[in-house]
């Protein structure tokens, strides 16, 4: 997707944020390491100024200098692996911690964009900073099956409510190991209030974590989007376009709570096809029945998902609502106590 001039210049502002962070914080370990062990920071102006003065004498004619210098600089590493190991460091400790070790927060490798520059222009463009404020929560470190019941059973099934949700995990994790090895799908149903966005949300803080690029949309926003582009010819719409395409992952929340019409059905097969397609994939959560999807989208769509989607589906009492009940008799039981 092509940046405007100003977009570009705010994420290159970023990196260079970064860079300077980096640097600061490089220099205050250094600074702090060399005034307890001054004989480090000896070493290391040696280091320099001996490949310096046997690089003269090597050019100079001098035929021993190579070998000279290579046993004076083993010495001095060995010295000084000693004092960073009284320390309780490695050298690592000298590498500036970078966000994306992958390009060293430059934003390139090897001349092309790294793809933490392909997530900071999705971020930028689609405005996602309060997805990743809401990912410091909703991750498979909070996943918590205690709302599930372990005595409503799946007649279909026959596991439990909170079988099923271990079986859904299960399945997200093992999505997210093969991502870069095999094209999959996944769609997740069941009534509200069951976790389906909580886990697209897991999945979606992995594979960002792990530097793929992640699009979240609502469906009503995805149409929006959609609708914008097609029809009112929405340049800041159409610039968008590419990146649903192109993104590693795509996520489709809340499917049916847009109006649903002769448009949004099309360019749902549209979207969907055309990822397929490309081998990119999606996550789509829903709160409507196998009967009801293929009713609102037409077989031809139910046909796709079916199809090329593996089929997950969660069940048990609404979470919102327990999560509310629990938070109420928390605070009357604080009111009480008071």
């Amino acid at each position: 997707m092509p940046l405007t001039n100003l977009q570009y210049d705010e994420i290159q502002r970023q990196y260079d944020a970064r860079q300077l962070k980096n640097q600061h914080v490089l220099q205050e370990r250094k600074t702090r390491i060399y005034l307890e062990y001054p004989r480090l920071k000896e070493l290391d102006a040696l280091t320099a100024s001996v490949s310096v003065r046997h690089a003269r004498q090597l050019l100079d004619g001098d035929e021993t200098a190579l070998s000279q210098l290579k046993q004076e600089l083993a010495a001095y590493r060995r010295e000084r692996s000693l004092i960073l190991q009284t320390a309780g460091v490695d050298e690592h400790y000298f590498e500036p911690p970078y966000t994306c070790p992958d390009c060293k927060d430059t934003g390139y490798i090897d001349g092309s964009r790294c793809h933490c520059f392909l997530q900071a222009a999705i971020d930028l463009v689609y405005t996602q900073s309060n997805i990743r404020s809401i990912l410091q929560e909703e991750n498979f470190s909070n996943y918590c099956f205690d709302y599930y019941s372990d005595t409503k059973v799946n007649e279909a099934t026959g596991l439990t409510a909170r079988e099923t949700a271990q079986k859904a995990v299960m399945e997200s994790l093992a999505f997210i190991k093969s991502f870069d090895q095999e094209f999959h799908n996944l769609f997740l149903y069941g009534e509200a209030g069951t976790g389906k966005t909580f886990l697209s949300n897991c999945i979606a803080k992995m594979l960002l974590d792990t530097g793929h690029s992640v699009i979240y949309f609502t469906a009503f926003q995805l149409f929006d989007l959609l609708e914008k582009n097609k029809f009112q010819k929405d340049m800041d719409a159409a610039a968008k376009m590419q990146h649903i395409f192109d993104c590693d992952l795509l996520i489709i929340d809340d499917l049916g709570t847009e109006l649903a019409n002769t448009f949004t059905i099309s360019q749902l097969f549209f979207c969907l096809n055309e990822r397929m397609l490309r081998k990119k994939s999606t996550v789509i959560s829903t709160n409507l029945g196998f009967d009801q999807l293929s009713t609102v989208y037409t077989e031809r769509i139910f046909s796709r998902i079916v199809s090329s989607y593996s089929m997950i589906k969660l069940f048990g009492d609404d979470i919102r609502l327990q999560k509310k009940k629990l938070s109420n008799s928390s605070g009357n039981s604080e009111f009480l106590h008071k």
